[in-house]
């Protein structure tokens, strides 16, 4: 019986494990990397070694790609550079959890714009609130950094670009797809880290700690999701990734000592349903909220 439980219910605690390793794996990058490095210097190694990583795991060189394909991995892995560096730069101020659900607004406003149906307006009225009780607006009281909060709103542009770009080359492999994209990332993202931390990047503890953090918020993760994918329908899913703002809010809690308002617990809230009622209406199951990591999911989703 207990065995027959686990195997029901391990598609969902696959999802559970791969948002909190993800959560854990920034949660240590801004605590250890971000006094040495800074958030640039961290954007720099996280997403150099994810793409090391992700290199040796789908060793893309095997796969024939045409210059149609290589110009949309370009603007692809673009898009997923720009979306990491502007994350990080936000977490310099923002508190973990509100950063991941301003930044959620990107995914979102792309699933919701690829639909016309009249219940997708209680999902945005749901979102506006959230956001809306976050944003620094002058009417709400926010304390909010508003640099911090403008990054964050660049992280859900590029976010939302990233999902676009993604489409275009969504024929591929996704292996082939997500390791070349890292990997144009890494391109992106290193320079500027080089230029902010120097020779800082360098030091055995930052590599160590660098190497931890792409581990924890890439190959767990995404094992753990192909794994589930396997067993779950795709909306399904996508309604479990939804609850990412607020495991990142726990955690942040937990492992970063980031206390939070009822107000914005409120928020966070609105926008975790505005997702959740967004991939259960979805028109096509697979939609845009249903994508994260860009390797088991056809439209792609960022790897923070």
């Amino acid at each position: 019986m207990s065995a027959s439980l686990l195997h029901r219910f391990f598609p969902f605690l696959a999802v559970l494990g791969s948002v909190t390793a993800l959560g854990i794996g920034t949660s240590w990058a801004k605590h250890w990397l971000f006094p040495v490095v800074g958030a640039q210097g961290t954007t720099a190694v996280r997403v150099g070694f994810s793409a090391l990583l992700v290199l040796l795991l789908w060793r893309p060189w095997r796969w024939h790609l045409s210059r149609a394909d290589a110009r949309a991995i370009m603007l692809y892995g673009a898009a997923l550079g720009g979306m990491n560096l502007m994350f990080y730069m936000s977490l310099r101020t923002l508190p973990f959890g509100l950063a991941v659900a301003i930044e959620f607004s990107g995914p979102l406003a792309v699933a919701i714009w690829s639909s016309r149906r009249a219940v997708d307006f209680v999902w945005v009225a749901l979102a506006m609130a959230g956001l809306g009780m976050l944003l620094p607006l002058g009417l709400n009281g926010s304390t909010l950094d508003p640099v911090g909060v403008l990054y964050a709103l660049g992280a859900a542009v590029f976010w939302a670009l990233y999902i676009v770009f993604g489409k275009r080359a969504g024929h591929l492999h996704a292996g082939h797809t997500v390791s070349l994209g890292l990997l144009v990332a890494a391109l992106v993202v290193v320079p500027v880290g080089v230029v902010h931390a120097g020779a800082a990047l360098l030091s055995p503890t930052v590599l160590l700690i660098g190497i931890a953090v792409a581990a924890v918020s890439s190959a767990i993760p995404i094992s753990l999701e192909m794994m589930a994918l396997k067993r779950l329908p795709k909306e399904a899913f996508g309604i479990m990734i939804s609850m990412e703002p607020a495991v990142a809010a726990v955690l942040a809690l937990l492992l970063l000592g980031e206390h939070l308002s009822a107000i914005q617990w409120l928020a966070i809230g609105c926008i975790v349903a505005a997702s959740m009622g967004s991939a259960m209406t979805a028109g096509r199951p697979s939609g845009a909220i249903a994508h994260r990591l860009g390797i088991s999911r056809p439209e792609g989703w960022p790897s923070r």
